[in-house]
């Protein structure tokens, strides 16, 4: 299945307000950077098993890993929690810009060290996630 109809599959089979919140991150990161590289990771390992919830991907990079191993992975992941929704920003060094930078200021979410945490887009400032979107989008530096 190709990556654009695996991510409105899964974005479609969640349930409202998710589904539209979704849709509208989706909807954005799309308009920041319409060429970007989409990926769909069903959370599953190589052995089948579920360990993490499903993430849509944006971007590309390659992390590093402390044992010198290399991944290409994305850059930005969106993710529906139980409670709500999580944005992954990756393959950044410093792990502690996207907090000092936008958690004050993006509203009602968690922002830790690479991950910004919200229930909806409700209360959240619109610009500020732009913003942290656009830092995830740059060059990757990890």
């Amino acid at each position: 299945m190709k990556v654009e109809k695996q991510i409105t599959t899964y974005i479609t089979s969640q349930d409202e307000p998710k589904r539209s919140d979704l849709q509208a991150l989706h909807s954005l990161l799309l308009n920041i950077k319409p060429d970007l590289r989409l990926w769909f990771y069903d959370g599953k390992n190589s052995a089948g098993k579920t360990v993490t919830n499903p993430n849509c991907g944006y971007g590309f990079c390659n992390l590093h890993y402390a044992n010198g191993e290399t991944k290409e992975f994305y850059q930005i992941g969106i993710s529906a929690t139980k409670t709500g929704i999580s944005i992954y920003i990756l393959g950044k060094k410093d792990l502690s810009y996207l907090v000092k930078t936008f958690g004050k200021s993006i509203g009602k979410a968690s922002v830790t060290a690479y991950c910004i945490k919200l229930k909806d887009l409700n209360g959240i400032q619109m610009d500020v996630l732009k913003a942290a979107l656009l830092y995830g989008l740059e060059s990757p530096d990890a």
